[in-house]
């Protein structure tokens, strides 16, 4: 028994010993040999924050954005905010010229090329001997002129029975003889003010009509001028959306005064930029609104049709104030049948003339307010931007039959 123990333990020890020489064996391993050099390991330095630099110490203070150099480029520079004041690349603002006294200041300019009515008139009055051919040549001139077949009979008619009742007939007699009765077909008791300023609401409402190439678009921003110079604010709407330049052409008018053009795409409705600029002249508080159509052909009836429509919708937010039809006062009698289809479509209120300065037909000024009813309320006398003026039966008289 006591031999079997001390076997035992013998083994016991003996694992022992060989357990140790194979742990020891293992730790005594010997380490790889150092190598010829030590590279330079760098610690990785730490993430910088915002504004700084890697190598900059953390206790140095911040740069701002400006000083910090962007990658490939210089610093920005910082912009200056522009001065407080208007837009230099704005169009400068013109005063039109005032409306009073602009007809006197273009009388001569008209009597130059129109006082050859008054002229042939007074020649033929003052023959000593007043027969029917010279009636008939009296007559002759007046319809050349444009008067129309009545205006001139009731001329001629009134003209032969007060040179009856004179017996004597100086130059100046003769001349005033020949104002009076022109002037009382011309009508010096019409009201010939443009409506503008209606007495229970804004804006006035103006819509200007007529056939291309009577200067249309060119007189509404005469107009525009007019009533600037007059004291008002302006909104104009380009409602002539057929002809592209038409609202480019409006809308330089309009910048040169200060006024708002209101305008839709090329080919657009013209009844609703109508309607959008009446309501822009209601939310701007402004006093006039001027819409300008487009200048159809009076033959074509579907177009004046929607000539109608336009006047419809805009009087849906206000009523018209003036309808104002622009006449070509070289067409003669042809602008009459044109006046009479507008004045059908579109209740014409009042009559602009342009090119009054351009033909001897001055006669037409009185025909065409005897075919509407409707007075002559402006004219055109030159191509200048104030060359539009307010009618003045006297000044416009005087200028036919010459000083």
């Amino acid at each position: 028994m006591e031999t079997v123990i001390l076997a035992v333990v013998i083994a016991v020890v003996v694992l022992g010993a060989i357990g140790g020489l194979v742990v020891g064996s293992r730790r005594k391993k010997p380490l790889p040999p150092p190598p010829t050099s030590v590279p330079d390991i760098t610690a990785p330095p730490a993430e910088p924050h915002v504004g700084d630099e890697a190598e900059t110490p953390r206790d140095e203070p911040r740069r701002t954005i400006e000083e910090v150099d962007l990658p490939g480029g210089p610093a920005p520079v910082a912009v200056e905010e522009p001065p407080a004041g208007p837009d230099p690349t704005a169009p400068e603002i013109e005063v039109p010229e005032p409306t009073a006294g602009r007809l006197v200041r273009l009388r001569s300019r008209l009597s130059r090329s129109q006082n050859a009515l008054g002229k042939g008139l007074l020649t033929l009055l003052s023959r000593e001997h007043l027969d029917e051919d010279t009636w008939e040549e009296i007559e002759d001139i007046l319809l050349t002129a444009d008067v129309g077949v009545q205006p001139t009979q009731e001329l001629v008619d009134g003209l032969r029975a007060r040179v009856k009742v004179l017996g004597t007939r100086t130059p100046d007699e003769l001349r005033t003889l020949l104002r009076e009765e022109l002037l009382k077909l011309v009508g010096t008791d019409v009201d010939r003010v443009v409506k503008t300023e209606p007495e229970d609401r804004k804006p006035g409402i103006v819509m200007v009509v007529g056939v291309n190439g009577t200067g249309k678009t060119t007189t509404t921003g005469k107009l525009a001028r007019v009533l600037v110079a007059d004291g008002n604010s302006v909104v104009l709407g380009a409602a002539d959306t057929f002809r592209a330049a038409a609202a480019d052409q409006l809308q330089t008018w309009g910048e040169r005064v200060g006024a708002y053009t209101v305008r839709g795409p090329e080919g657009g409705d013209p009844a609703s930029v109508a309607f959008d600029a009446v309501k822009e002249g209601k939310e701007m508080g402004a006093d006039v609104v001027l819409i300008d159509t487009a200048g159809r052909l009076h033959t074509k009836t579907g177009l004046m049709d929607e000539l109608g429509k336009v006047k419809r919708v805009v009087e849906k937010q206000a009523p018209l104030d003036e309808v104002l039809l622009v006449l070509d006062a070289t067409t003669g009698q042809n602008g009459l049948v044109q006046a009479r289809v507008f004045a059908e479509v579109v209740d014409v209120t009042g009559i602009v003339l342009t090119k009054l300065d351009g033909t001897a037909k001055g006669g037409i000024v009185i025909a065409v307010q005897r075919e509407l009813g409707v007075p002559v309320k402006l004219v055109g006398l030159g191509e200048g931007a104030d060359d539009l003026a307010p009618f003045e039966p006297e000044a416009f008289v005087d200028a036919l039959i010459g000083e």
